[in-house]
């Protein structure tokens, strides 16, 4: 039987890791990319944080057991991703909203979706019930990936976006983590 080999099936594995201090110049160039030809607002100049922000917002992810990770290929970022909690209140705080964002040159070889599955893991295993994704109606490979994920569509927010010179809808995405809302969690009952 003869069997094809491609130079994809050679190649190293991505691998996916918490993030590191040393990893917030990569993660920050991504952004960067993500703000001048992608779908985030560009509307107040780039947009993006400062190093000292981005290592700070990575101490508090941490803090609250918060994921906070990285794809990496041949030792380079290629990719990151997090979640923040869905709203401060208690009453939400088993909800979380997730962004991924993956090196240009890194689309469409499943970086995205090794991300969106180690989010998932670390989120429910952390003790999380929901998770939340707002995504541009363009995207229609992020819009897919959710979709893949068992991520459902649960709003739409039209108009809501002025970017690049048009109005921009969003799409609100949720899925649950582990048990969901089957049950009440631990420790609190009704």
């Amino acid at each position: 039987m003869d069997s094809a080999i491609t130079a994809r099936d050679t190649e190293p594995p991505v691998l996916v890791r918490p993030s590191r201090d040393e990893d917030v110049e990569a993660m920050l160039s991504i952004y960067r990319r993500h703000v001048r030809r992608g779908v985030e607002d560009s509307a107040a100049g780039s947009g993006a944080p400062e190093p000292d922000d981005l290592k700070q917002r990575r101490k508090n992810l941490r803090n609250h057991r918060l994921p906070h990770l990285v794809a990496t290929f041949r030792g380079e970022v290629v990719g990151y991703a997090y979640v923040v909690l869905f709203r401060k209140r208690p009453a939400y705080r088993f909800a979380v909203k997730h962004s991924i964002y993956v090196h240009h040159e890194h689309l469409g070889r499943g970086v995205g979706g090794l991300l969106m599955q180690a989010l998932i893991d670390a989120s429910a295993a952390a003790g999380y019930r929901q998770m939340i994704g707002y995504i541009d109606a363009d995207n229609v490979a992020s819009l897919g990936i959710h979709e893949r994920f068992g991520f459902v569509r649960v709003g739409l927010l039209p108009r809501i976006a002025y970017r690049f010179g048009r109005w921009c809808d969003t799409v609100m995405v949720q899925r649950s983590l582990g048990p969901g809302a089957s049950d009440a969690p631990a420790g609190l009952g009704r």
